[in-house]
């Protein structure tokens, strides 16, 4: 699978192997550029020895939260989301036996279960969980019954309005053009 998000072939590479680095470059993936976002999973990696959910969530907290903040920080709060990281660590450890990957095979899930689960995981909220859906359908071949209505507009095929449509730079630009778009609409409707 090649993904192209982080924009770094080792930090793309690490996303599109392990379902983990993918959910935490999605909690990261706020506040921040997308490509510094989804770089974060490698970095931690690296710093930690590996991405292991039982790892990451038996980490002592305060050193999880060093090592987030270490240069080059891993989000411009490291802290927050060195605890959202440890969080969803021990989520995946306990209801999916620390595969990640469970999160959308366990119990052969359809796309409105499969967002009900996205929707539970600390830092998803309903966009997010949307968005990280359509990247699962989009991107990673996870296409479960009803998908693409649960992902509401993000799943709409042939669009580029969020990081499930970034597969180059081409889609790259369409996607920050259609964000800068909806924000100049967004500061032109509170005028």
């Amino acid at each position: 699978m090649k993904l192209w998000l982080a924009q770094d072939s080792e930090a793309d590479k690490l996303l599109g192997e392990s379902p983990f680095a993918l959910l935490v470059g999605m909690v990261l993936d706020q506040q921040i550029p997308l490509e510094r976002a989804f770089a974060g999973p490698k970095t931690i990696a690296d710093r930690v020895g590996g991405l292991d959910p039982a790892e990451i969530a038996d980490y002592d907290p305060g050193k999880f939260a060093a090592l987030c903040s270490e240069k080059p920080a891993i989000h411009r709060f490291p802290g927050s989301m060195a605890k959202r990281i440890q969080t969803l660590a021990q989520i995946i450890v306990d209801d999916y036996d620390g595969d990640a990957a469970g999160l959308w095979t366990t119990g052969d899930p359809d796309g409105p279960e499969l967002l009900r689960r996205l929707k539970g995981l600390p830092g998803f909220g309903e966009q997010k969980a949307r968005i990280f859906l359509a990247l699962l359908g989009k991107q990673y071949a996870v296409t479960p019954k009803g998908w693409r209505a649960a992902a509401g507009d993000f799943g709409k095929a042939g669009t580029h309005i969020s990081v499930a449509d970034i597969a180059d730079p081409r889609s790259l630009d369409k996607v920050r053009s259609y964000k800068k778009e909806m924000k100049a609409a967004k500061s032109a409707q509170q005028k």
